[in-house]
């Protein structure tokens, strides 16, 4: 788990079937002495796990990543950026179907459409 180590949620906002959140990366983290060296970014698997992380808290179910019909990385994500992470979802026959956006002021950051099913 990610949540209290890389980063930390701030302003929380719920919703039906929706959280809006303020992401704080710990810029110390030593996942950014490698990832890169005196340019440090948030790797997109890191950005992809938190998504889930954030889904599961709010469902209170363990989850599993079925599915991506889109992964876009529109911008660089470093550690001094404090996105705003919107995640909303359906419930489908499978699980649910996720979109998540995070946004540095007005301009999407990160995009994701994936689907999740529930871990037993």
């Amino acid at each position: 788990m990610l949540r209290n180590d890389l980063y930390t949620i701030h302003d929380v906002q719920q919703g039906t079937n929706e959280v809006i959140c303020r992401i704080v990366f710990d810029a110390h983290h030593a996942i950014f002495g490698g990832h890169f060296p005196g340019q440090p970014v948030v790797p997109g698997v890191c950005t992809m796990e938190i998504v889930k992380e954030l889904l599961q808290e709010q469902l209170g179910h363990s989850l599993i990543l079925r599915s991506t019909g889109n992964v876009k990385f529109l911008q660089l994500i470093t550690p001094d950026v404090q996105p705003t992470a919107k995640i909303s979802w359906k419930q489908t026959e499978d699980g649910y179907a996720v979109n998540a956006t995070f946004s540095k002021d007005a301009d999407a950051v990160f995009k994701m459409n994936s689907n999740y099913e529930v871990v037993a």
